[in-house]
């Protein structure tokens, strides 16, 4: 675990440490039984799909708060703050991975961005409510196939990345049209690899121009890409990872207004506040009193 102050950052070898070495991806069944020395809430420094198949509860990922109805599946990105609260009947399977696991064979080295779950564009993580009893038994087959591999030791990369790839490919297919535009396009491509370098570094401040040199453009090219595709500037970007941070942490730890500031750059709390105003539409304190 490394630690994010009040919100801890896990790598897969917290939740694979009963498996022996660590690996790049675990396969496990998910139920109130588990034991992990884990917290919540937290975050992760890899990709995750919760499979869910029964039971309820609720799950809040960043600041937004998703009712658990099973069938359903619930994907997460590097860097996202979630927290679990479920019934003790919960049951179904978690699917860990990194980026360079998934990515290891393949040519298309954009492929997991071009997924739309996955450091979505509009920033939402919305469940994929199954909707037959086909699709449950598929997936449940899947997921059981790599508990299965996982368990006996028979974790072969290949069988592995395999059944992820048929999970991946099967969840993108049901995945619903609403929150899959564009997904393809080399446009929305750019500002997933820009949202990504934002939730690495923005503890840096780096500039728009830094960013622009990490992704081997030009600002400007850069600040057209992000406007055509969302309406957007880059520095509006920046500023709303900045606005989501905060709400991350007024959602999810203690911390004081104050020691927010002091984490995310802020000269002091009055002009945090007054940013963080001017976006949300409320002081930080009113925002954590409704969170």
């Amino acid at each position: 675990m490394k630690p994010d102050n009040n919100i801890p950052t896990y790598s897969l070898n917290a939740f694979g440490g009963s498996l022996g070495d660590a690996k790049p991806f675990s396969v496990e069944e998910f139920n109130a039984n588990r034991h992990f020395e884990v917290q919540y809430p937290h975050r992760h420094d890899f990709f995750e799909v919760l499979f869910l198949t029964q039971g309820s509860g609720i799950h809040i990922i960043d600041d937004h708060r998703y009712d658990i109805t099973p069938p359903c599946l619930f994907f997460l990105s590097p860097g996202q703050a979630h927290r679990l609260e479920l019934s003790k009947d919960i049951g179904g399977y978690i699917f860990l991975f990194s980026a360079d696991f998934y990515l290891l064979d393949k040519s298309d080295k954009n492929r997991l961005l071009e997924l739309p779950f996955f450091f979505n564009a509009q920033q939402r993580n919305p469940p994929l409510v199954l909707q037959n009893e086909t699709d449950k038994e598929f997936l449940s087959n899947l997921f059981a196939r790599g508990v299965e591999n996982m368990s006996a030791g028979h974790d072969d990369y290949g069988i592995i990345g395999s059944i992820l790839d048929l999970v991946l490919n099967t969840c993108h297919q049901l995945y619903p049209a609403e929150l899959s535009k564009g997904k393809k396009s080399k446009g929305q491509i750019l500002v997933k690899k820009f949202r990504m370098l934002i939730e690495e570094n923005y503890r840096k401040n780096p500039t728009v121009q830094q960013y622009a040199d990490w992704l081997n453009i030009t600002p400007n090219h850069l600040t057209q890409t992000v406007k055509s595709v969302t309406g957007k500037t880059s520095l509006d970007l920046i500023k709303e990872k900045s606005i989501l941070e905060i709400k991350r942490l007024l959602i999810h730890t203690d911390l004081s207004v104050t020691e927010i500031a002091d984490m995310n750059n802020f000269s002091d709390q009055s002009y945090l506040t007054k940013v963080f105003k001017r976006h949300a539409g409320m002081t930080p304190s009113e925002y954590r009193d409704r969170h």
